[in-house]
């Protein structure tokens, strides 16, 4: 006999076995596809904290100053591609007398860089123009899903890496990341030409003074699965000193923490959530939520599929109420005289 299954039990074991399908798929094919650094990226963080600084018109440092770090961060989609991301920075150090800054220049300290990083992993790619060739894990950000372990942090201003060690947890804005801390000790990292009276020598015209430079801590609380920076508080330190000298003659720049303003922790936070949300839709609330209905749909269908089969089965079988009687068999309602002619 001909088997036949209801249209319903049919579309709900297809429906079944196709989100079976999609749930790894989710979890291992379009999550780890979206865990790629953004190229369209156009954010500005802003830092404020109080310390000294060199004023070049009183030509001496001034102390217990306000200072704000304007950080401009814009993707260069033109030369990012699926593999890496190319993000230009521009970042100022500024006393309330050059703010608001009109012009970069105008500021006590400018410096543009070209950052390129490998969007999976935020790892350095050194191509594209790249400015200043740098290495290490962590700068602009973390990689993705953030270990509690220790990373190497890009210091721009030392030009080398620097430890950051996991600290625990820390709640910013209320949402919770993970918290890195570091000190950088005092490194030369250049020279400069100056009159010799700034740093201890009126004698000399101009002296080639070393420059140098410390932090007296770096704070970064990062997303745990994005690796965006939602928190960061630093402390530089930039002095001057003579020529075969250990001891800091004139003071550049020096704060002992200067961090994002709350408005920027606010907007770093709405960021990270977004990202995040998305990130734990595709890879675990869809994965899941796919699987289950999936197993459900797949074992419902099946089993209306089985039990259509056995209905038909019975109602076409012996003595079923599908079955026609033989002519002339013992269940017949009419007689045989009634059908066939007699030879009598």
């Amino acid at each position: 006999m001909r088997r036949t299954a209801s249209p319903l039990s049919l579309i709900l074991l297809g429906f079944g076995v196709f989100l079976l399908v999609l749930a790894p798929m989710l979890a291992w094919y379009v999550e780890p596809r979206a865990k790629r650094t953004p190229v369209d990226i156009d954010t500005i963080t802003v830092f404020k904290g109080k310390g000294s600084y060199f004023d070049t018109e009183k030509i001496k440092t001034v102390h217990d100053q306000n200072l704000t770090i304007t950080r401009q961060v814009r993707g260069d989609v033109e030369d990012s591609n699926s593999d890496h991301a190319v993000w230009d920075v521009s970042t100022s150090v500024d006393p309330d007398s050059s703010l608001p800054a009109s012009d970069p220049h105008d500021s006590l300290q400018w410096t543009t860089e070209r950052w390129v990083t490998d969007r999976k992993t935020n790892k350095p790619v050194h191509c594209c123009d790249e400015k200043p060739y740098f290495e290490g894990e962590a700068y602009l950000k973390f990689p993705f899903d953030v270990q509690k372990r220790s990373y190497t942090w890009w210091d721009n201003t030392l030009g080398a890496t620097v430890p950051l060690t996991f600290r625990g947890t820390k709640k910013i804005q209320g949402y919770e990341g993970y918290r890195f801390t570091a000190k950088v000790k005092p490194a030369k990292t250049g020279t400069r030409l100056v009159p010799g009276r700034l740093v201890g020598q009126p004698k000399r015209s101009n002296v080639l003074a070393e420059e140098w430079y410390s932090n007296h801590g770096v704070e970064l609380v990062a997303d745990k699965r994005t690796g965006r920076i939602i928190y960061a508080a630093i402390g530089p330190r930039k002095t001057l000193r003579a020529p075969g000298t250990d001891k800091d003659a004139l003071v550049l720049l020096d704060s002992e923490r200067i961090a994002f303003t709350p408005k920027t922790q606010k907007t770093q936070v709405g960021l990270a959530d977004d990202d995040s949300s998305r990130l734990k839709l595709v890879g675990g609330t869809l994965p899941v939520g796919a699987g289950a209905l999936g197993a459900l749909l797949t074992i419902a269908g099946g089993v209306l599929v089985v039990r259509g089969r056995r209905s038909t089965n019975g109602a076409n079988g012996p003595g079923g109420t599908g079955s026609a009687a033989e002519p002339n068999g013992p269940n017949s309602d009419t007689s045989p005289t009634a059908l066939q002619p007699t030879t009598m």
